[in-house]
């Protein structure tokens, strides 16, 4: 069909009888139960090579996935229930070839190739392609949204109506920003850190080639930035103040408005700025010294003789250590926070209006602000953390960092709840705020990274066991990678062990299938039938026959 991708093809394929199958491709007359193996090779070239396949994994994809619908095609195992799949969905599995769902009421359709490698999904407007654990794509059509990772977290790409960005391990970056219609696109491109290249709306296009010579404008915490040959030469900007660098970092000198200084590092340097800071340092970090805020309403004077030595002082808190960092005093007119520190950060305790802190590390600590309190006990063997607030509150457990977790969280608002617990690398549950649970093992990474990639580039390929259910007695579950399934709902149930047996019931129709056919027996509103060694006829008989008959056809 003319603008139809090869999935949807294959979606469509898959959800059409089999006395439809092959009309389905040139609307020839075709044997309904025998392979056309000409018309298979048809098959495999026009879903292949159709219009709208780019790329050549897409093509080997396609290919694999069309030799398996068409190896099975021919049995009569394929066909749907007439009317049935409409209502009801298709569920296709040959382990662990290929395993097909769909749930037309929901617009949902997914495809399953070789377990857990490959994969097609359809959720409304929303569709997801991947190629486990080399790719993962998902776009939606609404937004014009597409999202795809490679090798996750290796590399990524992302385009939106607004901006389209390549990335490889956040060092090799290619950005294309679109700000309106008619206007022009802004590029810009790194290999970080030997090429970089840009536009700036202050200063026009820049390249930098590191370490021979570049031009960097409005990036990296400056407004530009200037080099030759580094660290032989460079010369940075900010907010009016040029410093240039000569064999970085020994050489410098600052200059600006009223603004002046030099450093030979790490001997000594120096500079100030009338109204504004005075700073210098001799052997750093041994002793440094710095006047800060002199123009504003909180001057703050800082003084450091490492390590017998370090005092900051201002008109809002004042903090003294002798010697760092074993003993030190801090005091803030804000709120009346007092500090003592014994071994910084360790032993520590603040006490005042907003924040209160007990450390004793490693044997215990608890820190209590406004909303948050956090305790240790036997760090790193126990933490307890809360949020509590109006609008969210949050508990969360921790032994040993990542190995045990489980978190609580809440919005007393609108009641929504949501939980996650894990045991490394053992298993992992989830509730989402929809009352959907889940419990999956075994979890080797999910405990220690919980990101979106990792779920679904990663995670599918290690778990051997997966269950989902909610409150209303909705239930699925997964055991190698659907060697057995089960999936149960308010109207409907559906559970298989391949290849020993199949079973599928909903209102209207009851299926069982003993050894992938050998053996069947359906029930349709009264309707009942035996067929045996996949023939396409059997004995019926129920309400619309009296007695026993054989027929032809498919039953």
């Amino acid at each position: 069909m003319p603008g139809m991708r090869p999935e949807q093809k294959l979606f469509l394929l898959l959800e059409r009888p089999a006395e439809k199958l092959w009309a389905f491709f040139d609307n020839k007359p075709r044997s309904t139960f025998l392979v056309d193996y000409v018309s298979f090779r048809e098959i495999i070239f026009k879903l292949v090579y159709f219009q709208g396949v780019q790329g050549f994994m897409a093509g080997k994809v396609m290919l694999i996935a069309s030799f398996l619908v068409c190896l099975f095609a021919g049995s009569p195992l394929f066909a749907a229930e007439k009317g049935a799949a409409e209502e009801d969905g298709t569920i296709f599995t040959f382990w662990p070839l290929i395993d097909y769902r769909s749930s037309p009421a929901d617009g949902y359709r997914n495809l399953a190739l070789l377990g857990p490698l490959v994969k097609f999904q359809q959720w409304g407007n929303d569709s997801d392609i991947a190629v486990r654990p080399l790719m993962y794509r998902s776009a939606n059509a609404a937004n014009h949204t597409v999202a795809t990772d490679y090798l996750y977290p290796i590399a990524s790409a992302e385009s939106t109506p607004e901006v389209t960005t390549v990335q490889g391990l956040q060092l090799f970056q290619k950005n294309v920003y679109r700000k309106g219609e008619g206007e022009n696109e802004e590029r810009s491109s790194m290999l970080f850190p030997f090429y970089i290249s840009g536009v700036s709306k202050k200063y026009g296009p820049y390249t930098s080639v590191f370490p021979f010579y570049g031009d960097i404008y409005e990036r990296f915490w400056r407004d530009e930035y200037h080099y030759a040959m580094f660290p032989l030469y460079a010369r940075t900007v900010k907010q009016g103040t040029t410093t240039r660098n000569y064999l970085y970092p020994v050489f410098s000198t600052v200059e600006g408005e009223k603004e002046s200084g030099f450093q030979i590092w790490p001997l000594y340097g120096e500079a100030a700025k009338e109204g504004s800071y005075r700073k210098r340092f001799v052997l750093w970090p041994f002793f440094m010294q710095e006047k800060s805020g002199l123009g504003g309403s909180n001057p703050t004077d800082k003084l450091f003789v490492l390590p017998f030595y370090a005092s900051i002082d201002s008109t809002k808190s004042t903090a003294h250590y002798y010697p760092w960092p074993f003993i030190g005093h801090k005091m803030e007119v804000e709120g009346n926070q007092e500090e003592w520190d014994y071994f910084w950060p360790f032993w520590r305790t603040v006490r005042g209006e907003r924040r209160n802190v007990s450390s004793w590390l490693p044997f215990y600590a608890k820190e209590e602000e406004k909303e948050n309190s956090k305790r240790w006990v036997m760090w790193p063997f126990y933490k307890h953390e809360e949020i509590t607030s109006d609008v969210f509150r949050q508990e969360r457990d921790r032994l040993l960092y990542f190995f045990y977790s489980d978190s609580r969280e809440s919005w007393p608002k609108d009641g929504a709840q949501r939980r996650r617990t894990a045991l490394w690398p053992l298993f992992l549950y989830n509730r989402d705020p929809q009352g959907v649970m889940s419990l999956s093992f075994p979890a080797p990474v999910e405990p220690v990274l919980d990101r979106e990639g990792i779920e679904k580039s990663w995670a599918p390929l290690w778990r051997i066991y997966q269950m989902k259910w909610d409150d209303s007695g909705n239930s699925a579950v997964s055991f190698l990678w659907n060697l057995y399934w089960h999936d149960a709902r308010k109207d409907a149930l559906a559970y298989e062990l391949f290849p020993l047996v199949a079973y599928r019931s909903t209102q209207r129709f009851s299926d069982l299938q003993l050894l992938k056919g050998l053996f069947r027996y359906r029930d349709r509103g009264g309707d009942k039938s035996l067929s045996f060694l996949w023939l396409p006829f059997g004995v019926h008989w129920g309400e619309t026959t009296k007695t026993a008959t054989i027929t032809g056809g498919a039953p």
